[in-house]
């Protein structure tokens, strides 16, 4: 049971948190957007992609394999411009709420996310994270999971299907470009009372369809589709791996309702991605997950001076860049035993008759 604690104090083996509204008043000293950062931000994020993307074109008039070698680098400009999309949907990046909802729409024109109901979707999340008695559905494969228990209890073919939607190979690999390609396209998944998230869907296709139009004229639709298509795909594998290890670890905790609590959640629910500081420039900061959790509206360039000046945040399960892609294997919580764990160390774990594989 999650006990109470000084704000100053270490974390200790009992996980015993402040309480919200200790934490709350603890960092919102942080959660002042600076303009001077958020404008900085935009410049270097947007113009290097703007200009390595423009080398890549330049390339390509010599050598289409020559113009992929900056693809890496461009796609990492991209998840840039994807966190600041993700700082304004939770108006931290600007003071105005108007300026986040401009600049959040202008950075998805080139994620290829529709920023309203991404916007909405993502506040959903938010709510409910590590809550097993409030999960998300099955579609969402990234930040929820079965138990152990619920596992076994499916059909062979459902667990198969289980098994393969969550292989790395398949939700890393090969499912993210689909998503930011194709089914960001439809507003497929959304209440028939979202009106103006449907319509933000066919505002992005729109403006979408005039932006590649626009260059495809300019450049050449056949490079515009070979330079910008697999920037598209790396960044969306990159994105996801950041977003889908910031809730799975050996040691990330899941809660039933009656025990689940932002704190608690946000510092044993949610991982500390400790990358190098090359990586957590590119990436915004987001492997301080747990701190953007306990409190959305601290602005990503202020993440990692939050986490250092409050103690109570050292506690969170951390994971080196190894650690993150060993993390994404985690797909299971074991309910008995309060942990997560792997497919393979479920079915070692049965008797050799009842494997549930």
């Amino acid at each position: 049971m999650i006990q109470e604690k000084a704000i100053g104090d270490a974390p200790s083996a009992q996980a015993e948190f402040p309480t919200q509204a200790e934490l709350q008043r603890a960092t919102a000293p942080f959660q002042t957007p600076t303009l001077r950062e958020s404008l900085s931000q935009i410049v270097t994020s947007f113009g290097g992609f703007i200009l390595t993307c423009t080398g890549m074109y330049l390339l390509a008039a010599q050598s289409y394999w020559l113009a992929l070698l900056p693809a890496p680098l461009a796609a990492l400009f991209l998840v840039r411009i994807f966190i600041i999309q993700h700082d304004c949907g939770h108006y931290s990046f600007f003071r105005s709420r108007r300026a986040n909802n401009v600049t959040g729409f202008i950075c998805g024109l080139l994620t290829l996310t529709p920023y309203t109901s991404w916007r909405r979707q993502h506040a959903g999340h938010h709510g409910i994270w590590n809550d097993l008695d409030r999960r998300q559905s099955g579609a969402d494969i990234y930040s929820s999971c079965l138990t152990t228990d619920e596992y076994k209890a499916l059909s062979p073919r459902q667990r198969w299907a289980y098994r393969t939607a969550r292989h790395p190979l398949v939700a890393n690999l090969l499912l993210p470009p689909l998503i930011f390609l194709l089914l960001y396209r439809l507003p497929f998944d959304m209440p028939r009372d979202w009106q103006r998230e449907r319509r933000g869907v066919y505002l992005t296709n729109i403006a979408l369809l005039g932006l590649l139009t626009g260059l495809g004229l300019l450049l050449g639709f056949e490079r515009v589709v070979l330079v910008q298509l697999p920037v598209m795909i790396l960044a969306a594998i990159v994105g996801v791996w950041l977003f889908s290890v910031q809730h799975r670890s050996e040691s990330t905790q899941w809660f039933r309702h009656d025990r689940w609590s932002a704190q608690a959640a946000s510092i044993e629910g949610s991982t500390f991605l400790n990358l190098p500081r090359i990586l957590r420039w590119f990436t915004g900061n987001i492997g301080y997950h747990h701190v953007h959790h306990l409190n959305p509206r601290v602005p990503n360039y202020r993440l990692k001076s939050c986490h250092e000046a409050l103690p109570t945040l050292h506690g969170a399960s951390q994971l080196s860049f190894r650690g993150g892609m060993r993390a994404l294997w985690y797909v299971l919580w074991d309910e008995g035993r309060e942990k997560m764990v792997t497919l393979r160390q479920l079915n070692r774990e049965q008797p050799q008759g009842n494997a549930p594989a």
